[in-house]
């Protein structure tokens, strides 16, 4: 399967002047807003829609303008309710599905290895397919409403996109298997409990765009060193993660905005960083 391209030249424009089939994007100052934009489908995540998806993500990697990005869904039903299971009933066999799955999980990891924060902004329903996009992101703010889980054995399937990977190692084992055997929703204050969410809130866009704007405040070579340590870290093992970490410690070192954070530190005076 191909990824889907906009309807417009992208160069020299602004991401959120372009036009997608099935998004929107909204960008203000360095925080863009990626909505998955199919109410009537409850924001399902289809072929085109997950190629739309890598495709933003592969913009925003390669932009010096956007230092933080908030996915949400469109309406206050859901996030997104799931892959969308009318296109998942058409793939033929093992390599139909296959196909699907491998998508799936590349754009998720496009999305995860994005060097800046990614925020997803829970507004109702995050199943399937949702809560592995949601997975995907690095923090995950729900509303008191939102209900999440991973039914796909309700349907004889069992995650595609990353979700069977990513769940157990954000929840431990036990717990994951719990949530994808029975096939349960969990609702946001369990979501909470289990380190699923990381808050709940009754505007989860606004709480999201207020931690995007706290994050930016610091140094954003440092945010994406973080994340880097973070992500191979949890590939290997401690001790090899935490060479990992001195390595990254030293390339931070050898930054402008180290030299720029520990004077205006020790001035006593707010950092200007310039992710130099």
């Amino acid at each position: 399967m191909t990824q889907n391209r906009p309807t417009q030249d992208t160069d020299d424009l602004r991401l959120d002047e372009l036009e997608f089939e099935t998004l929107t994007i909204d960008q203000h100052g360095p925080i863009a807003v990626l909505t998955v934009n199919r109410p009537r489908a409850l924001n399902a995540l289809n072929a085109e829609t997950l190629g739309e998806i890598g495709m933003v993500a592969e913009m925003i990697a390669e932009s010096a303008e956007i230092g933080a990005l908030i996915v949400t869904g469109a309406g206050d039903k859901a996030f997104v309710a799931g892959a969308d299971i009318s296109e998942l009933a058409g793939l033929e066999g093992v390599y139909g599905g296959r196909d699907m799955a491998l998508l799936g999980q590349d754009v998720m990891t496009q999305l995860s290895n994005l060097p800046i924060p990614v925020i997803a902004a829970i507004g109702g329903y995050a199943l399937g397919g949702g809560l592995e996009l949601a997975l995907a992101c690095d923090l995950r703010v729900a509303s008191p409403r939102a209900r999440l889980g991973l039914p796909e054995v309700s349907l004889g399937l069992l995650p595609g996109f990353g979700g069977t990977q990513r769940l157990a190692r954000l929840i431990g084992k036990g717990r994951a298997l719990d949530l994808m055997l029975t096939a349960r929703q969990v609702s946001a204050e369990e979501a909470l409990g289990l380190g699923l969410v990381n808050y709940v809130a009754d505007d989860p866009l606004a709480k999201a765009r207020e931690l995007a704007e706290q994050m930016l405040k610091h140094g954003p070579l440092a945010l994406s060193l973080v994340k880097e340590a973070v992500r191979r870290g949890l590939d290997t093992t401690l001790e090899a993660g935490m060479e990992v970490e001195a390595d990254l410690f030293g390339m931070a070192f050898a930054t402008a905005d180290f030299r720029e954070g520990t004077s205006a530190f020790l001035a006593k005076r707010k950092p200007n960083f310039k992710g130099e």
